[in-house]
């Protein structure tokens, strides 16, 4: 038993390894994309902070979510958060089951490239819009008497430019539209693409939707600012997807990356060739055996046929 359990480990490492190993070589060549699109992340933040200076607390606009969702309260508005978090989470540790799991579809490097691509168009669509109208937050620390509902003007450049958590969580007037969803969308749509649990994609199109109501009972947002995101993000990411090019199909190279274990007797040139759809046998030696017997040249087809689908 403790052998076996050795050994497994033993793959279990060798593969991390590869992976890692493959998974520099992509960084390597596409580190620009991932700087531009974290420091995009920042730039989003900035504006964001930026915004709440210009908002002005006010009476809370007419909206049909709050007529028909009951209020979830000021101690139960974690629960929108929560949800939010479990889909960001869970996405993230998803990229990188490559590390771990043999059954692999994605590269870590490059499917982040493409999750950042779909998130700067979305926010810097969202910035234009929320600086174009500023509406009074619904938030509870937006209301008219709260502290937090106005900033007061910075005395330097450091306040702005510098995010912490406190003025993320608690900031007013970047509502249209809803940051969350921008979020929890792309990652939804691209675990649709690229996941292979259709179960787990079912599950994931519904804790959208229970967080696009969460949002809304928890007075985060107005209803528009949730609709809004619904159409935008997935408009923008139908768009890019098609002008991006395709990520690389793993399917048949995973095997190849992977190290051959002893218990296996094909070699790593013999994987390579069934991957192209050979046998691996000369096709000299196929075409001389094929005519010495018509039912063994039709069995030897038969095989040769099973060996190109594999």
């Amino acid at each position: 038993m403790s052998l076996y359990i050795g050994r497994e480990a033993s793959k279990l490492w060798k593969r991390v390894c590869a992976e890692i190993t493959t998974e520099i070589s992509l960084l390597q060549e596409n580190w620009k994309y991932l700087l531009a699109g974290i420091l995009c992340q920042y730039i989003h933040g900035v504006a964001a902070r930026g915004v709440h200076y210009l908002h002005r607390p006010g009476p809370i606009l007419q909206d049909v979510g709050f007529y028909l969702l009951p209020e979830l309260g000021q101690d139960k508005a974690y629960i929108s958060e929560a949800v939010f978090n479990s889909v960001f989470i869970s996405f993230f540790l998803w990229t990188f089951h490559p590390f771990i799991f043999k059954s692999k579809k994605i590269y870590t490097v490059l499917i982040w490239c493409r999750v950042l691509a779909f998130l700067v168009f979305s926010q810097m669509l969202r910035i234009f819009t929320f600086y174009s109208t500023q509406l009074p937050g619904p938030n509870y620390h937006c209301h008219v008497g709260s502290k937090l509902a106005t900033l007061p003007p910075p005395k330097n450049a450091l306040e702005v430019l510098v995010l912490i958590p406190s003025g993320i969580l608690y900031g007013c007037g970047d509502l249209i539209f809803s940051s969350h969803m921008i979020f929890s969308l792309v990652f939804v749509r691209t675990y649709q693409k690229y996941g292979t649990r259709r179960f787990i994609k079912q599950c994931a199109w519904l804790t959208v939707v229970i967080q696009s109501l969460l949002i809304v009972a928890s007075r985060k947002h107005y209803t528009v600012d949730v609709v809004v995101a619904w159409y935008t993000v997935n408009l923008v990411v139908f768009f890019l997807d098609n002008k991006l090019p395709e990520l690389p199909d793993r399917t048949g190279a995973a095997a190849f990356l992977l190290p051959v274990s002893k218990d296996n007797n094909k070699t790593k040139e013999e994987s390579h060739k069934l991957i192209n759809g050979n046998s691996g046998e000369p096709l000299d030696n196929r075409r001389s055996r094929n005519p010495m017997n018509g039912k063994n040249g039709e069995d030897g087809n038969t095989g040769g046929h099973g060996d190109t689908e594999g």
